[in-house]
């Protein structure tokens, strides 16, 4: 960022179950910035890792009959597996419990408490287990824990604090000078809310008495240290604080911590009076991402609606987990996950235009060229509009990774890929073809796998496995498969008559949801019947034929759209208010691609009323647009030749 680095970190994950797709998300998002960022030319360094001490570890290695140190060496397992599953580029992990973290810890908690900054004090509070936090009386929620929501327990006892309230008005000046230091805004605003309260000392000591599995206070030896302030070390202690100044130098301060919501205030208040204290500048900038939603209602353990990333894996693979991750959230908000939603994304994206596009220009290069990719011909008004939306894509991406809205420079490729489309189209290369025009479908087919080349590369930070075999099939050598953006904004760049590779097996071939079959209940024995006179045996229905009665249940009415506006998160979306005679409707359709919201009002269209409602990206969608698609992927709506009143049926 303004010091010609970027450094990225996630929070580090507790150690006391499996990963999941929380934990997934905001590593995948540090390694596409970050991958981005190098695609930018910038250096950078980027940090995931592991939180290893507490009272939940310490609980779940006795639940399992080992030590707390022998746990932590088992579940750290399974997040290093996944990260090297999901393409992960992290420059260095780190573990609290290495000597090197344990350290500066340490050294810190010494030099604070020589300055006066730490005191010891009997403290009375409510405490949480699971969250490691004490309460007070008006802190809790009906009496549970106003975070986690679960029960509490009273402890008196003598600890330390850090005067975490000497630094009140320091962080509330900081905060209003550098209105980018806590993003999204309302973040930002919430944080500032909350320290528009007195801001007490934190406690940042446990008893060995009560939780002997911490890195012990260097100045008393019955006490550890409070888990957050060892945890929100690591992002100092990792990159050379008090043990590499030349490394410190070049990194620090970091270019965004990355975090979930859940844990704004840990990061944005106790993470920047602790570096106050300590005389180091705080972070550039604390992003606080929404939470992925099963519906409504935000994935839980405790709910049982938790995703496993390790099943999305073995069914669809790490880079379309990678795409639906970040092109389906936008940054700051909350956004739904469903196996449904992934798999309309990926085929209509990915299957359908991407991998379709790539599949007909370079089976046309290895039918007609011999495999060998036509030369570059000189840019003419015919290309002018793929050209220019190549660019529009590269510039759209740029800003994307700079100022973290991905889903937007996703959206700007897809435009990107369906100006391709459009161009193949147009063009007719087939016909080109038949009517023996090689130069002309040269220059198509060139022109059209330059914009390939620009489009896998702008892409290769989300899926750079997928992106690496596009960009191999173009016969690009080893050394370019890793792009950089300056070559990405050159044209004709691929070299002359280089070998189209082999894509028998296509890059994203199109999925089908995979649902497991309901167990079914063994039906209760009943008294047996005389059988009934039989009837004669009707011949079986040839394949895709159905009845009049299969027919008959199928509900097609007229509506007429009275609003639409595009879907948050989504590029394909159109959320369409309709009116069905007398009742008002709300449908998502994915039309977007081809429609403008403000040219759909007033349409009077056919919908299917009798589907059962879902739910697409938190909001409900009651029934279904009939539209035609060509095979160039062009769709239109169905609609009445001439006036007809809504709600009017059709069949």
């Amino acid at each position: 960022m303004g010091k010609g680095t970027f450094y990225v970190t996630t929070p580090i994950y507790y150690v006391n179950d499996k990963p999941h797709i929380g934990h997934a998300y905001t590593t995948i998002l540090a390694d596409v910035l970050a991958r981005g960022h190098r695609l930018l030319g910038d250096p950078t360094f980027f940090l995931t890792g592991t939180d290893e001490h507490g009272m939940k570890v310490q609980q779940a290695a006795a639940k399992l009959g080992c030590t707390p140190q022998e746990h932590c060496d088992k579940f750290v397992v399974p997040f290093q597996k996944l990260w090297e599953r999901l393409g992960i580029t992290n420059d260095d992990f780190i573990r609290t419990t290495q000597d090197r973290h344990k350290k500066i810890v340490q050294a810190i908690l010494t030099d604070l408490n020589n300055r006066g900054l730490i005191y010891s004090d009997s403290y009375e509070g409510w405490y949480c287990v699971p969250c490691e936090r004490f309460f007070t009386e008006k802190d809790l929620q009906d009496g549970l824990c106003p975070d986690c929501h679960r029960p509490v327990e009273k402890l008196v006892e003598k600890n330390y604090f850090f005067r975490m309230s000497n630094y009140q008005q320091q962080l509330i000046d900081y905060i209003n000078e550098h209105p980018k230091f806590i993003q999204p805004a309302h973040r930002r605003q919430e944080t500032l809310g909350f320290l528009n309260k007195p801001l007490g000392d934190l406690c940042i000591s446990r008893p060995k008495s009560r939780l002997s599995w911490g890195i012990e206070l260097p100045f008393d030896k019955d006490y550890v240290t409070y888990v957050w302030f060892d945890a929100l070390v690591n992002y100092i202690s990792a990159v050379g604080y008090k043990a590499d100044d030349e490394k410190f130098a070049r990194w620090w301060p970091a270019s965004y911590h990355l975090i979930g919501k859940d844990i704004l205030t840990t990061h944005t208040v106790y993470w920047p009076t602790m570096l106050m204290a300590m005389g180091l500048p705080l972070p550039e900038a604390i992003f606080a991402h929404g939470w992925w939603l099963v519906g409504e209602t935000k994935m839980s353990k405790s709910l049982g609606n938790v995703v496993n990333p390790m099943d999305i894996l073995e069914l669809y693979g790490a880079d379309a987990l990678r795409y639906f991750l970040m092109s389906a959230m936008s940054l700051g908000q909350d956004a739904s996950f469903s196996e449904e939603l992934f798999v309309l994304k990926f085929n209509s994206e990915l299957a359908n235009d991407l991998g379709n596009f790539a599949s007909r220009v370079t089976a046309m290069v290895r039918k007609h060229f011999d495999g060998k990719l036509p030369p570059a011909a000189q840019p003419s008004e015919a290309d002018a509009e793929l050209r220019q939306a190549a660019q529009n894509a590269i510039e759209a991406m740029r800003a994307a990774i700079e100022n973290m809205q991905l889903d937007r420079g996703c959206a700007a490729v897809n435009e990107a890929v369906k100006a391709g489309n459009r161009y193949f189209a147009t063009m007719e290369p087939w016909t080109l073809a038949k009517n023996g025009k090689i130069a002309e479908l040269g220059a198509v087919l060139r022109n059209s796998a330059e914009l390939l080349r620009i489009v896998s590369g702008l892409l290769y930070p989300i899926m750079p496995d997928k992106m690496g075999k596009m960009r191999r099939l173009l016969g690009m050598s080893e050394s370019e498969i890793e792009p950089q953006m300056d070559k990405l904004s050159q044209w004709n760049t691929l070299q002359d008559n280089a070998a189209i590779g082999d894509d028998s097996q296509p890059l994203f071939p199109r999925i089908q949801l995979v649902k497991s079959e309901p167990e079914k209940t063994p039906a209760k024995a009943k008294p047996e019947k005389q059988p009934k006179p039989s009837k004669p045996q009707e011949e079986p229905l040839p394949e895709g034929i159905i009845t009049i009665d299969d027919f008959a249940k199928v509900q097609l009415k007229t509506a007429e759209i009275t609003a639409a506006e595009p879907v948050a998160g989504s590029s394909h979306l159109l959320k369409l208010q309709l009116k069905v005679g007398d009742e008002a409707r709300q449908i998502l359709s994915g039309i977007a691609e081809n429609y403008q919201p403000a040219e759909l009002v007033g349409k009077t269209v056919i919908i299917v009323a009798n589907l059962k409602p879902r739910k697409l990206l938190g909001q409900e969608s009651r029934g279904m647009l009939l539209a035609a698609q060509d095979s160039q992927g062009q769709l239109r709506l169905l609609t009445t030749d001439g006036p007809l009143a809504s709600g009017a049926n059709v069949g």
